[in-house]
Formats: C-alpha cells, structure tokens, sequence
C-alpha cells in the first residue's frame, strides 16, 4: 500500500493512499507532502504524482518527524494584539523576553541559554545559538514555556507597540522564514532562530534594518509582530517591489533581496526617504508594515524635541 503524509498548518495527516493524498493536495494547495524515497518534505506542487503524472513507488519507510510541537492557538485585540496560545502536557512554546503577557500556573517558565530550539542541547550548540541571537540585536536567552501539569493550559504573548500579529506555519512556506531582528514575538518549540545575511555587498553596508535578519527553520508555528498595517503579496515570477527597508517584515526564503541607491542627489538628499531603498524579487510571499518601529520612535523624539 502507498504510504502518504500531507502536512499543512503545523498538522500531520496520513498514512494515506496517493488518491487520498491527492485529494488533501488539490483541498490544501499550500500544504507539503512526503512519501518513501522523499529525503524531505516537498511542496505539493512539486509532486508528479499528486498533479497528475505517475511514478514508481519505492519500498515504504518511515517519513521524518516533525520536530516541532504542534500548537494551538488564538489571537485577540484590535491594534494592540495578543495571541494565545493552548499548550497539552509536555508541550512548549518559546518566546523573547519580557513579551509574556499572562500564563496558567500549570506552565512552567524557563528561562535557557540559546534560541530553545531544543535541536542542539549541546554546550556548543547552545553557545551557536546564543551567538546568533546576539549577532541579530537579541539577548543571549530565551524563555521556554512548558505545560508540566495536566489537560490544556494557555500562555498569552503580547505585541511590544502598536501593530498586527503574523502567524505563519513554517510547512507552509517551504520550512523556512526571513524576518526583520524585531518582528519575532514567539514559537511552538523546536523552531530554530538563526542568522540571515545579505550576500551582496551594498546590501551588507547600506542595508541598515535588513542588513542582518533572522532565519526561522521548522515544521511549527511562528507568530511575527508588524507595526501599523500588515500587507501580505505574493510576488511572481520575476516580479519586482521596491520597499522601505524597514517597512519589510518577512520574505520566504526564494525572494530575491537586494539594496539600491534611490537616483538623483536632489532625490537622495531632499526627498526624506533616506539614500537606498530595497527591492525585493519574486516569486514568492512577502510581509510588509506601514508602522516600523524606527519611523515610529523616529516620529516621537522629534515631537519630544519640537515640545521643550
């Protein structure tokens, strides 16, 4: 018998036969599927056998795990937002510090050296980890949020300043996300927090905000902060958007990013836009923020200053 699995929104589904993956496929076109002989989990789309075209099936084997726990969860608010998030006993959630808002007293809180992954426990691992964090402007520890007790309990995770919460299941974008250094608020455990950087070297000496990003790799749930308004595009093909560099959120990890200089100097020096702006490539999904919080702090000194 075909062995199938068809994973969407952080949830596994299967064993199934390739008519019922197929199914699953067409239902969900964003989800990922895996059978015997996959060395990963690969978008559906790119699957021959789900769209139409047949191919030899291998000896069954087991597919790889997910290794993040698989969470529910809620958002609240308006436009200062909050989710929730319902743990089952064993479960965890990992988050930056100080952004828990409240907690049930069966969830333990731990504060960890590294990005709580839990991947890597190993001292050299967790030293890799803290080194990352330190590098994208975050502290050296993160806070791991555990159910010890039993039934469900929630944890609540709130936004630092005005804005909308992102929830992105990582299985949905090919397992990896880019993001801003300040846009992570928290996780299901087992995603991994690391370094982006920009190859090109404008990039890396004018790209200010989006110079050094965070990578965010697994199969759970990551929830993002954006500032203001949320936009989210999916960009085609060769498409191209010139953006704020720091009105980007999140890129998946096929769009092209890149820094240029705006053009004339009249334009650099009086249009108040700053010298470089970033374009962004397609095809892929893209987030972006009508609120950064550098325009926003940017915004209150100067009305602080005007006032004395």
């Amino acid at each position: 018998m075909e062995q199938w699995y068809i994973a969407y929104k952080g949830e596994r589904h299967g064993p199934l036969t390739r008519r019922d993956a197929a199914v699953a496929a067409a239902k969900w076109p964003g989800a990922h599927a895996w059978r015997s002989g996959f060395s990963q989990w690969l978008a559906v789309a790119q699957v021959p056998e789900l769209t139409g075209t047949s191919v030899e099936l291998p000896d069954k084997s087991e597919p790889p795990p997910m290794l993040a726990d698989q969470i529910d969860f809620e958002i609240h608010g308006q436009e200062m937002q909050y989710v929730e998030i319902e743990l089952d006993p064993g479960e965890s959630a990992i988050a930056e510090a100080g952004a828990m808002m409240y907690k049930h007293p069966e969830i333990e809180m731990t504060t960890i050296f590294g990005d709580g992954s839990g991947q890597d426990d190993s001292l050299a691992g967790r030293l890799r980890g803290a080194g990352k964090r330190v590098l994208t402007g975050e502290g050296l520890f993160t806070t791991v949020f555990t159910h010890r007790g039993q039934g469900k309990a929630r944890v609540a995770f709130a936004s630092p300043y005005p804005g909308h919460l992102v929830p992105v299941a990582l299985p949905d974008v090919g397992g990896t996300l880019i993001c801003q250094r300040d846009a992570f608020l928290c996780a299901a455990r087992g995603v991994s927090i690391g370094l982006f950087f920009q190859k090109r070297i404008m990039t890396g000496l004018f790209g200010g905000e989006g110079f050094v990003m965070q990578r965010l790799d697994g199969d759970g749930m990551v929830f993002l902060h954006a500032g203001g308004t949320v936009v989210e595009r999916v960009l085609g093909a060769g498409e191209k958007l010139h953006v704020d560099t720091g009105c980007l959120v999140a890129i998946v990890a096929g769009v092209g990013f890149e820094v240029q200089f705006v053009g004339g100097v009249r334009s650099a020096l009086l249009g108040g836009e700053g010298l470089f702006y970033t374009r962004l490539t397609g095809p892929g999904r893209i987030w972006l923020q009508s609120l950064p919080l550098s325009r926003l702090a940017g915004r209150l000194h100067a009305s602080a200053i005007s006032r004395k």
